[in-house]
């Protein structure tokens, strides 16, 4: 599976949409094809990576062997923890790193292309509408969903200055106190 042809996003719209394909490939590797996900992270090979691609294609491989790498390079290793944790703790895991490496590919993109202030902001703000994959691989965007609607109806009895709530994709970010994050 090659969904790696080169490709560089120069704007901000094309850079996030490079972002929302690189991010759906990433949710089906670890949600819909978990099973297929699962078997080719066999801890036995060697140092594997989860790349997604602009094209909603997922693959599982070794990193990049040039130095440095043309992208910003995913988690390395992530099969070796696999049968020493339990999987949806390992996925939840995958996840945060995938979400850390989507963000490095993005701004790297913004930082090649020389985008201003206002670009990155745009990018970073268009970027933090999405759940991350954390939040869609461990259901934190439903929990998320239900807390917003109960906080914007008990703040509508409060004035209006308070109405703006944001939060931050990453505020949740919570790893089981079981999960060693050091296998890697």
């Amino acid at each position: 599976m090659d969904g790696g042809a080169s490709y560089n996003p120069r704007t901000v719209e094309e850079v996030f949409r490079d972002f929302k394909g690189r991010r759906a490939a990433m949710i089906k590797a670890l949600t819909t094809d978990v099973e297929e996900f699962y078997k080719q992270c066999d801890p036995e090979k060697e140092n594997l990576c989860l790349y997604g691609y602009p094209s909603e294609q997922w693959e599982v491989n070794l990193p990049a062997e040039e130095v440095p790498p043309e992208l910003p390079e995913p988690a390395l290793g992530i099969n070796f923890a696999r049968d020493g944790m339990q999987e949806k703790d390992w996925l939840s895991l995958v996840a945060v790193h995938s979400d850390a490496w989507l963000l490095a590919v993005a701004f790297y993109f913004g930082a090649r292309f020389g985008f201003d202030k206002a670009d990155r902001k745009r990018l970073f703000n268009m970027i933090n509408d999405l759940p991350t994959i954390f939040e869609v691989v461990t259901g934190a965007t439903k929990k998320q969903t239900k807390e917003k609607s109960s906080v914007s109806n008990h703040s509508s009895n409060k004035s209006k200055s308070n109405s703006k709530v944001r939060i931050h994709p990453f505020s949740c970010l919570a790893v089981p106190l079981n999960v060693n994050l050091c296998k890697f």
